[in-house]
């Protein structure tokens, strides 16, 4: 295979070097500092495609032989420590620069510009350094922590055994599972959700900084579709409209429980992160369409049984439709969509 030069740009600190190779999918890194100059090995994707690229570099002034680099899906990001913490002239010994290199300058900074950057760092890190010292740290914040672990934990367990349920039963029941789902999920998911009121009291009581508002729309709506249209209309119990509500539901909580439960004890599982922030794109609103087919369907139901209606006088009417709530209810359902999900950590 042809070994090539890579583009290199750089850009320097008082204290430090910095290279950005232009190498994507980089692998087999082999990157060093002898005798004060750069070795640079690697396979990846560059200018002239896949190939073996490698460089060498004789710095002006020494450098610590340490090198530290972090690769990404587009680059190799390389930083080398100076022996001295001064300006450089330039960065190599000889006057005249490699053709593959040159300046980075999105980091690229003159001495006088760098010099400002280090003593602002300097004066942020001492003010950080005194507002800490006077800020006294919460003597609860473990038994808070530990509260808000265990809340979902039991929330993600919850979610996770209705998840595993619908699935099975899926599996082996096919389309005949959609119309039983209630009658066999609704005691957890009545369970899991009578819990979750503790989402609307958590910022209230200031254990997590969100918003109470958030919270209990997300809260309310979900047990208005649970409780109201679903545990009080017979009729809809066995409509398919309801395992695609509970599935859709459980399918967003089995990964943002446990994503807000990690962040309880400072732990982050990158694939988890992905998987709670992209997963849920797509779900929500699916599960806001259903919600709101749930919605529809109940509404003849409620007009023909008057449940929930209110007796008016003769000269208003007979009645205030429990149904004409509903179908306010399901404008701001739509609203709602522009709300985040609460975020259950400290």
């Amino acid at each position: 295979m042809q070994t090539l030069t890579p583009h290199v740009y750089w850009a320097q600190r008082h204290a430090d070097i910095y290279l950005r190779v232009e190498l994507s999918d980089a692998k087999n890194l082999d990157i060093c500092v002898q005798n004060n100059t750069l070795q640079f090995k690697a396979q990846g994707h560059g200018a002239k495609g896949d190939h073996d690229y490698e460089f060498s570099l004789d710095f002006l002034e020494p450098v610590k032989p340490e090198v530290s680099h972090r690769s990404t899906q587009r680059l190799v990001n390389v930083t080398v420590r100076k022996q001295e913490q001064r300006w450089w002239d330039r960065l190599t010994l000889q006057e005249r620069k490699p053709l593959f290199l040159a300046p980075d300058f999105d980091r690229w900074l003159d001495e006088s510009d760098a010099e400002m950057e280090l003593q602002a760092k300097e004066e942020e890190k001492i003010n950080k350094v005194s507002i800490e010292s006077r800020i006294r740290k919460d003597p609860y914040l473990g038994l808070k922590k530990g509260y808000l672990f265990m809340y979902n934990l039991v929330q993600f367990l919850g979610f996770s055994w209705i998840f595993v349920n619908m699935t099975v039963r899926l599996f082996i029941l096919g389309q005949d599972s959609f119309y039983d789902t209630f009658h066999t999920i609704a005691d957890m998911m009545y369970f899991c959700q009578m819990m979750a009121v503790a989402e609307v009291m958590n910022p209230l009581v200031g254990l997590v900084k969100t918003g109470v508002f958030p919270a209990m729309i997300q809260v309310v709506g979900r047990n208005v579709i649970l409780f109201v249209i679903f545990g009080s209309l017979e009729e809809m119990q066995n409509k398919a409209v309801v395992f695609f509500v509970f599935y859709l539901w459980s399918t967003i909580e089995i990964f943002r429980y446990p994503f807000y439960m990690l962040a309880c004890i400072d732990t982050d599982w990158k694939l988890l992160t992905w998987l709670r922030y992209s997963i849920w794109m797509p779900l929500y609103p699916l599960g806001v369409l259903a919600e709101a087919i749930a919605v529809i369907q109940s509404l003849p139901i409620f007009d023909e049984t008057r449940l929930y209606s209110i007796p008016l006088p003769t000269v208003l009417g007979s009645s205030f439709s429990f149904s004409f709530t509903l179908k306010i209810y399901l404008a701001l359902m739509f609203l709602g969509q522009l709300v985040p999900l609460s975020d259950p950590t400290p």
